[in-house]
């Protein structure tokens, strides 16, 4: 029995993937859970596992294209079953012009150039006794790939959880938006720029030609051009859309990291007996859970005119791939101690370079930490990960001379950087959060390694 392969939902507010990559090809034998294909979407890169055993029939969508969520994108059979052969579509022989139909009969062009059947005008008194046309046998039926239901009504009502959040925060009615998407969803670019507009219909789907809709590049001579990727695009998208949504205020807190060095040298191997491994970010992540369950406006979000306290605590972790960025969720942080964070970070930021994460591994965030101190920036600014309302940067951790006690010492330090929503987060709440922080791990306590 055929098995229909689906694209994933790979995300709760994810509406759409983008096939970057088929593993295998038709005709290769598949088992269970072996990678079948990778895809793209503007959460997350993975590889997507087959539903089952047998052979793969039948590819419906091909790489590089873009299709909603529950579409079929493919088809395994049952073991041994062999790849039908798709027959060639018959040429349709020419009808020879009738004299005296003027342009009455003409001939469907496909996209291919194959002659596609005939269309007849009406009959009339001078072409009644014809020759009979001849018409195309059917084309073979393609794997239909269905849509997803969206449902706000009709076509023009499609769009994701996230648009329809701007459209309530920004009170726009999605129905007075043509949709540039697949059935005519209406995207984040099209809402945005219905937005820009001033709310009018020039929006992006629907501006003159002659309207450019970005500043344009000068190429110089041998300058290369290339496609952005989509992972990259869906990055570009959710920074633009951050920074036109959260008001973006910055503290900055130096920090004493002696203590923290001292207890994790004294411990990392045996954490690395047991398969893990003891970073600044383990303490950091184990500080700043303690903190947030005291300070309850940093672990929330903001849902148009209601605030949403988030009671438990999921950590997003900010993990570097090759060509872009992923924001893999521990949840449930607050539940575990420096050990189990350690791991668990160790685990998502090891599947995540490998495209190994779940789909319920990539949302559902309420506080993100990110760390441009790996490459040496002394502190960075990060952009919220939405619809989170802070995020901490930590920058690089170093040796450097400190005054204490109005004697120079040599201190393991390094800043932190908590970026936030100043539509929630006034500055003396984020400022106590950051000074609650500093001292958390400034005195960490041995006994919670």
């Amino acid at each position: 029995m055929a098995t229909p392969v689906v694209m994933p939902q790979m995300g709760e507010s994810i509406a759409e993937g983008t096939i970057v990559r088929w593993i295998k090809k038709v005709g290769d034998t598949v088992d269970r859970d072996e990678p079948l294909f990778e895809i793209s979407t503007d959460k997350v890169d993975a590889e997507i596992p087959s539903p089952a055993a047998g052979v793969l029939t039948a590819i419906a969508v091909k790489e590089g294209e873009t299709v909603p969520v529950n579409s079929v994108v493919a088809t395994i059979g049952a073991a041994g079953e062999q790849v039908p052969k798709v027959p060639d579509v018959p040429k349709v022989p020419d009808v020879p012009k009738v004299p005296g139909a003027g342009n009455g009969n003409k001939h469907s062009a496909q996209a291919d150039g194959t002659p596609g059947a005939t269309v007849a005008a009406p009959a009339s008194p001078s072409t009644t006794n014809a020759a009979p046309t001849t018409e195309a046998p059917p084309a073979p039926q393609a794997l239909q790939t269905p849509q997803a239901a969206d449902g706000e009504g009709g076509d023009r009502h499609k769009s994701s959880p996230l648009v329809r959040k701007i459209a309530k925060e920004h009170n726009v009615d999605i129905a007075q938006i043509q949709g540039s998407g697949i059935g005519g969803r209406v995207t984040k670019h099209d809402i945005l720029g219905f937005i820009d507009n001033g709310g009018s219909q020039g929006s992006v789907a629907t501006r003159p030609a002659s309207e450019p809709s970005h500043v344009p590049v000068m190429k110089g001579v041998g300058a290369t051009v290339q496609p952005m990727s989509v992972m990259r695009k869906k990055i570009a998208e959710h920074m633009v859309l951050s920074k036109r949504t959260s008001a973006h205020v910055y503290s900055v807190f130096e920090v004493n990291y002696s203590k923290v060095d001292q207890i994790r040298k004294a411990k990392k191997d045996e954490y690395e007996r047991v398969g893990a491994k003891l970073t600044y970010t383990s303490f950091i992540a184990k500080v700043i859970v303690d903190c947030l369950r005291r300070h309850q406006t940093i672990n929330a979000s903001i849902d148009g005119d209601n605030v949403v306290y988030h009671h438990e605590i999921n950590l997003g972790i900010a993990v570097a791939l090759e060509n872009g960025l992923i924001v893999p969720v521990v949840k449930a942080a607050g539940e575990k101690n420096t050990l189990g964070l350690s791991k668990s970070i160790q685990d998502v930021a090891d599947r995540a370079r490998a495209k190994k994460l779940n789909p319920e591994e990539v949302h559902g965030g309420t506080f993100t930490i990110t760390n441009p101190g790996n490459f040496g920036a002394q502190f960075g600014l990060p952009i919220i990960n939405q619809p989170q309302v802070a995020i901490l940067g930590v920058g690089t951790i170093e040796k450097r001379a400190v005054v204490i006690d109005d004697a120079i010492a040599i201190r393991t330090m390094g800043y932190l950087t908590l970026g936030y929503d100043h539509r929630l987060v006034d500055g003396a709440v984020a400022d106590q959060f950051m000074a609650d922080v500093k001292k958390g791990i400034e005195n960490f306590d041995p006994s919670q390694v």
